[in-house]
């Protein structure tokens, strides 16, 4: 960056986990940061979930430049093995945070970012482009203001941009008039929306950890009240991704939900559809009762629901409508930064975890812009924070000109134990020759089969 924009401040995007980690190593580098928050307070994505617990344990939820920062004021880290819930994160870390003199007066909060651009330039406009600042206009109490800044971190986060419900990227008919029955992708089953819940019918959509934790905590809550039913459709041929490594998970939580989800499929508490593709939602014509779900299922099978409850856990994908005038380097399909979308392409990789990256692979033609956190893996799943801590750790670095700091790898995470990209089709392979256990649903219903697991566990945005 031109030395010419030095005195002005670096703004971050969201003060999330990840957002709030990057004004900690601006703050360690003599940075000054500027976070700008939606929400109304910090944390307020993760304050949706709060009743989440995450498959990831305390040990690599803190950044380490923010344990350095809340250190000063006498706090005392968590047990690094306990797993915390969303509220958890937030209460006894991300407020605390926020808190510190070196960062209450560099957040403003209720600010929301509406676009991001080259002060004076346009994007086509190529001559004098390198070296000006950005300008980040907001929105707060209603007044547009603009603000510039040296550099700009987008930690903005995917949360409340879900993916639809139809294939082709594109909602199912009738899903704009399916609100009422559309739960979420994280609803408190057990919790504030038991009774939505409770002796109900729930169809579950998607296969990543948001659906495990929230078919595990329905299956808990049949147990307790009958009548409860659980359908589980999933677009693939076979959830074996899903089920994962179990005991040879670096992240124990996260091997756990997975095999627990397999034994609740198997004893016949969950109905597993699989191949499905969902075409139209329509509500009953009085507004009240079931709402119908149709589509096809395997083999082009006709799916036909009466269902009164769709949680769609089916991913969520980056604005970038506040970027677009910031030339950016994204990948066509993954939406991620272009030269990160080959290490977390669901369609080549299936592991939970990724190599640990910085600076290097999030850096985009114009330079000191950067999307981080969540939004950087696009349309990816699974996410880890501290994968989040590494990148804005070598941003910063980067920003304040150590370079052999911003390309060393700072960070060692845990592995999954399914790093192979073909256990779908071998699972569906063993079914077929009868070597394996089928696993959509049929078989005599049994007691709790959520037995040896204890809360519910998410990450697929936030683990």
């Amino acid at each position: 960056m031109a030395t010419g924009t030095a005195h002005l401040p670096v703004v971050v995007i969201g003060a999330g986990p990840v957002g709030l980690a990057a004004a900690a190593h601006l703050v360690e580098r003599g940075l000054e940061p500027l976070v700008l928050e939606a929400g109304d307070e910090v944390g307020a994505a993760v304050r949706e979930w709060g009743h989440v617990r995450l498959f990831s344990p305390w040990e690599y939820d803190v950044d380490a430049a923010a344990a350095r920062l809340l250190e000063r004021t006498g706090w005392e880290a968590p047990d690094r093995d306990a797993l915390p819930t969303g509220a958890e994160l937030v209460g006894s870390y991300l407020a605390p945070l926020a808190a510190t003199p070196q960062l209450a007066p560099r957040i403003r909060t209720g600010t929301r970012v509406l676009a991001v651009s080259r002060d004076g330039v346009d994007k086509t406009r190529t001559v004098g482009r390198e070296g000006r600042p950005y300008l980040v206009r907001t929105v707060r109490d209603g007044r547009v203001v603009d603000l510039r800044a040296h550099a700009v971190v987008d930690a903005s986060g995917t949360w409340g941009r879900p993916n639809p419900l139809g294939a082709a990227g594109l909602p199912a008919i009738g899903e704009d008039r399916a609100g009422p029955w559309l739960a979420g992708p994280l609803p408190d089953v057990l919790g504030a929306d038991r009774k939505r819940f409770a002796g109900r019918h729930t169809l579950v959509v998607g296969m990543g950890h948001s659906a495990a934790t929230t078919l595990l905590a329905l299956v808990r809550l049949r147990d307790e009240e009958p009548g409860t039913a659980i359908t589980w459709a999933i677009r693939g041929r076979s959830p074996a991704r899903l089920y994962g490594g179990g005991d040879a998970d670096g992240l124990p939580a996260r091997g756990l939900l997975g095999s627990t989800l397999k034994e609740a499929v198997a004893a016949g508490a969950v109905t597993l559809l699989r191949e499905v593709t969902v075409t139209a939602l329509t509500p009953p014509a009085d507004g009240s009762g079931p709402l119908t779900v149709t589509g096809t299922g395997r083999d082009g099978a006709p799916v036909d629901l009466a269902v009164d409850a769709v949680a769609a856990a089916t991913g969520f994908r980056p604005d970038l409508d506040l970027l677009r005038e910031v030339r950016l380097e994204l990948d066509p399909a993954v939406e991620a930064p272009a030269r990160l979308a080959p290490l977390i392409d669901p369609n080549l990789h299936s592991c939970g975890t990724v190599p640990p990256h910085g600076e290097a692979l999030l850096a985009h033609p114009d330079e000191g812009c950067y999307v981080v956190g969540t939004k950087s893996y696009g349309r990816a799943p699974t996410f880890l924070l501290a994968t989040g801590y590494e990148q804005v750790r070598s941003i910063a670095a980067a920003l304040a000109g150590d370079t052999a700091a911003a390309q060393r790898v700072e960070l060692h995470l845990p592995s999954t134990g399914v790093c192979s990209t073909d256990l779908g089709d071998r699972e569906a392979a063993e079914v077929a020759a009868g070597t394996g256990r089928p696993t959509d649903g049929v078989g005599f219903a049994t007691g709790s089969a959520h037995g040896r697991s204890a809360e519910p566990v998410a990450g697929s945005c936030c683990g």
